[in-house]
């Protein structure tokens, strides 16, 4: 099928509504329309990347000696709702192919067939040991391994008549795909749209990958038996995709609302697409001058105190040992306030006398104000954890206190309220242990070799998840009755 046949194809989807099925005009259309061995399409969050993975097969589906795979990391995220599984079924019976759960496969009378496919570990790549696939598609390739996206490349032979080839889309991540895109991306991390749907040429000298601007100079420098690919990368953002942005307007919304690093990255500029370079650093989770300065704490909400204990007798023997850090947060009308910091660099029994005794100040504060007071922690890994849980909450007798299970890596954990902090939604009272705070908040960096103190940013994040997830209305009230 050419695509002039495919763009004019009218396809009656499952919903019995007769629907065009056919590229958006723009880079859609030009990442179906490239003849390279390898394009690699996307750097950035919502440009139509898996309707575009799942239209390139349909090139071939009149040949029933094509088959094609598309892969995903892992297995969840191709049966997840929504997913390319699930969206699979929009396009694909409409062309006479029959869905196969059971082995992820979509068949067509013919004999053609689009499977669905992933990599989970690094050894599930063998699995295709012995395949022989035509088209070979990665649907967000930064997720995949370099061994896994270069071993599949030698699975990409066909004897269909169709000439073997390899699809991928991608999000701006620092990594192995960054490395091996560099060409295509500017000095600032965004792409160059100067080289955008260029070709580069490259083969393989031992473990050293070998750059040229043509197939000529490859076999120039590294002789006959170089057997070069050829690669181009295709930029695409939100702001190509007219279809969701028309349909869900939200979108765009969601995508601005993220923290900086990730909205850098999905996000980035509206022709140039998401960075490629930026990672999380000092300034870049959290800047100081997104907090509010208050002179007063507001009345009434919900208050958490949330203790991020990281002393322990081994660490005080370091010349820097972690802090144990107590952060209480007051949220009021959608808003959040820092309303109490305490956060020191003590032996444990000094960290038990600051727990209680921060606790019960606080929780007399908030009585005075009609403030609902709790107090959180983690509860770490394994019967220990357990047990000092149990200690913990009779230290505090008589408040609502107690431990909860762990909600992830840190630095996930602290992208929500550095994104409401952004937004200009938290405030921070004006006291002795404020510009502590701010610097410490300020200086988060998540590369572990910097190995910088998060105590405060993990103790603050804490606090605002548990104040995220509180419903005051009909949860509270149920919560209320049953103690």
């Amino acid at each position: 099928m050419t695509f002039a046949q495919m763009a004019a194809l009218d396809v009656a989807v499952e919903t019995d509504v007769v629907e065009t099925l056919r590229p958006q005009p723009g880079r859609q259309e030009q990442f179906l329309r490239s003849s390279a061995d390898i394009t690699i399409y996307g750097g950035a969050a919502g440009g139509g990347k898996t309707f575009a993975l799942l239209l390139e097969p349909t090139y071939h589906i009149q040949n029933g000696a094509f088959s094609a795979i598309i892969l995903r990391r892992t297995y969840p995220e191709l049966i997840k709702q929504g997913g390319i599984w699930d969206e699979a079924h929009h396009i694909y019976p409409g062309l006479g192919g029959s869905p196969n759960k059971s082995d992820m496969k979509f068949n067509f009378e013919n004999g053609a067939s689009v499977g669905f496919g992933h990599i989970q570990h690094e050894t599930d790549k063998y699995k295709y040991k012995s395949a022989q696939i035509p088209l070979i598609q990665f649907d967000q390739l930064e997720t995949f391994t370099e061994g896994q996206f270069f071993y599949m490349l030698s699975r990409n032979r066909s004897t269909s008549g169709v000439a073997p080839y390899i699809r991928a889309t991608c999000n701006p991540e620092p990594g192995w795909l960054a490395n091996f895109l560099d060409w295509w991306i500017a000095e600032d991390g965004y792409a160059d749209l100067s080289r955008v749907g260029m070709w580069r040429w490259f083969s393989r000298s031992g473990d050293d990958i070998v750059w040229a601007g043509t197939k000529e100079e490859i076999l120039e420098k590294l002789g006959p038996e170089a057997y070069p690919k050829s690669v181009t990368f295709i930029v695409s953002t939100v702001f190509d995709n007219k279809i969701l942005m028309q349909k869900d307007p939200g979108y765009l919304a969601s995508l601005k609302a993220m923290p900086l690093v990730e909205r850098e990255r999905l996000l980035g500029d509206a022709k140039r697409g998401g960075n490629w370079k930026i990672k999380p650093a000092a300034g870049l989770v959290f800047k100081r001058e997104w907090f509010v300065l208050l002179f007063a704490p507001p009345a009434g909400g919900v208050e958490t105190l949330y203790w991020d204990f990281a002393a322990t007798a081994k660490q005080i023997g370091k010349a820097d040992p972690d802090f144990t850090a107590g952060v209480a947060m007051r949220k009021t009308a959608g808003a959040y306030t820092i309303t109490h910091v305490a956060a020191e660099q003590l032996a444990p029994a000094g960290v038990d006398r600051m727990f209680t005794n921060t606790s019960w100040q606080l929780a007399e504060r908030a009585k005075k104000t009609g403030t609902q007071f709790k107090v959180r922690w983690e509860i770490e890994p394994g019967s220990a954890g357990l047990r000092e849980n149990r200690r913990l909450v009779q230290m505090l007798d008589g408040l609502d206190a107690r431990g909860i299970p762990s909600r992830g890596e840190k630095y996930s954990r602290m992208r929500p309220f550095a994104a409401q902090a952004e937004a200009g939604n938290v405030g921070i009272l004006s006291e002795p242990w404020t510009e502590m705070t701010l610097l410490h908040l300020h200086n988060v960096d998540p590369d572990p070799k910097k190995k910088m103190h998060d105590d405060i940013a993990d103790a603050a994040a804490g606090a605002y998840n548990e104040l995220a997830d509180f419903a005051p209305s009909r949860r509270q009230a149920q919560a209320l009755s049953t103690r």
